[in-house]
C-alpha cells in the first residue's frame, strides 16, 4: 500500500538573537513609549473637551442672560452673530419644538442651508451631541424657548485618530525593526558561510593534490612488490582512490555555497541508497550494533542538485548515529509522496535519546548545538540547501527518548 504523508506548512523561524533579554527590554521600551504617547494624547483630548465645555456654559449663560433681558430681538441676533459664530465647533439650536433654529461649523451643511434633507440631518447630528455632550437648555420666562447642543470641534476629532496613527507607526516601526533586522542577520551569516565555504574549499583542494600525488607514485612501480603485499596494496589504493573522490565532492559542495546551484532531474531513491551505503560501510567504525534500513517508496523524479543534497542525508544520518546506541541503535529513512502529490517528503527516524522542547526550538540556528565539540552548523546548513537552494521545508516533527523524526518536503514540478 502506498504511503502518503499530509505535509503541514509551518513558517520559517525568525532569527533570535542572542540576547532575548535585550530584545525584551527594546520590545518593552516600544511599549511604554507608545503607551505615553497614547496617554497624553487622550490627555491633551479631555482637556480641550473640558475648554471647550467651559465655553459652551459661557454662551449659554450669555445667550439665556440676553433672552431674559428686557432688549429687543436686534441684540439677541447681535450676540448669536458676534460671539456665538466666533466659535470653532459645531453649534446647533432648537426651538421649543425642538426643530432646527440655528446651527454653525457643522460639517457637510452650510449655515444658510434650509432645505428639508439639511433639517433632517441636522436633527441626527442632534442626536450625536445630546449623546456626546448633553443639552443645554435656554429659558425665556417661566418655560423652555430653545435647546443648544454642541459637538467636538475638528482639532479633537483629528486627535481623536492619533492613538490609532500612534499605534499604527509604533507597529509600523517595528515590523521595519525585525525586518530589517532579519535582513542585516541574513547578509551577515551568508558572507559567513561563503567566507568559510570558500576557504574550506581551498584548505582541501592542498591536501587533496598531495595525495593524488601520492597515488601517482604508489601505481608508477607495481612489479616491485611480492603478491601478498600486491594485493593489500591494490586495495589500500582502491580505498585511498574512494576516499579521494569523496574529498573531490566534499570541495565541490563547499563550492558551491555562495551560488546558485543548477537542478537536475534526478532519483530521489538511488541518491539516498548511495549515502545510506556509504554509511552501512562505515557502521563498524560506528557500533556494530547499529542498522540503517532504508524503504523506499514510489515517488516522482525531482529536482535537486545531488551533490549538495546528499550532503543533507549525510548530515542528518551522522546525526542520527551519534544519537543512537551503539548495540541498539536504529535508523530508518521512508520516501512517499505528499497527501496533495504535490510534493515528497523524506523521514527520517531513529531510536536515539531525542531532543528536548528547549533544544527543539534552536536546532536550525546557527552556532547552537548539544555537544562538547562541535560548531552547530550541521542542521543550519541543512536547512538552508533544503529550504533555500531546493525550496523545500525541513521540520522536527516529533521527538521523544526513543523516537526522533525528521521530515523532508520536496516540490514536485507539474509535468507540461
Amino acid at each position: 500500500m502506498e504511503r502518503k504523508w499530509r505535509y503541514i506548512s509551518r513558517p520559517s523561524d525568525l532569527y533570535i538573537g542572542k540576547s532575548t533579554l535585550l530584545k525584551t527590554f527594546l520590545l518593552l521600551g516600544i511599549v511604554v513609549i507608545a503607551v505615553v504617547f497614547i496617554w497624553y494624547t487622550f490627555s491633551v483630548i479631555d482637556y480641550l473637551k473640558e475648554d471647550t465645555r467651559s465655553q459652551v456654559e459661557k454662551y449659554v449663560r450669555l445667550w439665556q442672560l440676553a433672552a431674559n433681558s428686557p432688549t429687543s430681538g436686534n441684540e439677541l441676533q447681535f450676540i448669536f452673530n458676534e460671539i456665538i459664530v466666533k466659535a470653532t465647533f459645531p453649534i446647533i439650536v432648537l426651538d421649543g419644538d425642538r426643530e432646527p433654529l440655528y446651527w454653525r461649523n457643522v460639517k457637510g451643511i452650510s449655515d444658510d442651508d434650509t432645505t428639508r434633507s439639511s433639517y433632517l440631518e441636522i436633527k441626527k447630528k442632534v442626536e450625536a451631541m445630546n449623546r456626546d455632550n448633553g443639552e443645554y437648555p435656554l429659558y425665556f420666562g417661566e418655560g423652555y424657548v430653545n435647546y443648544f447642543y454642541y459637538g467636538d470641534s475638528e482639532v479633537i476629532n483629528r486627535l481623536k485618530m492619533m492613538p490609532f496613527i500612534e499605534i499604527g507607526i509604533v507597529l509600523a516601526f517595528m515590523l521595519v525593526g525585525i525586518i530589517g533586522f532579519q535582513n542585516i542577520r541574513r547578509s551577515e551569516e551568508r558572507h559567513i558561510w561563503v567566507g568559510m565555504a570558500k576557504e574550506t574549499a581551498h584548505q582541501l583542494g592542498t591536501p587533496i593534490s598531495s595525495l593524488m600525488g601520492w597515488l601517482e607514485m604508489l601505481e608508477g612501480d607495481p612489479e616491485t612488490l611480492p603478491g601478498e603485499s600486491r594485493k593489500m596494496l591494490d586495495e589500500t589504493i582502491d580505498n585511498m582512490k574512494i576516499d579521494i573522490t569523496r574529498l573531490q565532492k566534499v570541495a565541490k559542495r563547499f563550492g558551491m555555497i555562495g551560488s546558485v546551484p543548477e537542478l537536475e532531474e534526478s532519483d530521489l531513491n538511488k541518491i539516498i541508497e548511495e549515502v545510506v551505503e556509504y554509511y552501512r560501510r562505515r557502521l563498524p567504525f560506528q557500533g556494530r550494533g547499529i542498522r540503517i534500513d532504508f524503504n523506499a517508496g514510489e515517488v516522482p523524479r525531482v529536482q535537486l542538485n545531488p551533490e549538495l543534497f546528499s550532503w543533507v542525508l549525510e548530515n542528518m544520518i551522522k546525526n542520527s548515529l551519534e544519537a543512537v546506541d551503539s548495540k541498539t541503535g536504529r535508523i530508518e529513512i521512508r520516501t512517499g509522496p505528499s497527501f496533495d502529490n504535490r510534493g515528497v517528503i523524506i523521514e527520517l527516524t531513529d531510536n536515539g535519546r531525542g531532543i528536548s522542547n528547549a533544544a527543539a526550538r534552536k536546532i536550525f540556528r546557527a552556532g547552537f548545538t548539544t555537544k562538547k565539540r562541535g560548531w552547530g552548523l550541521g542542521l543550519t546548513l541543512v536547512k538552508r540547501i533544503v529550504e533555500e537552494y531546493h525550496v523545500g521545508k525541513i521540520w522536527l516533527k516529533t521527538s521523544r527518548p526513543g523516537e526522533t523524526v525528521f521530515e523532508i518536503m520536496l516540490p514536485v514540478r507539474a509535468k507540461k
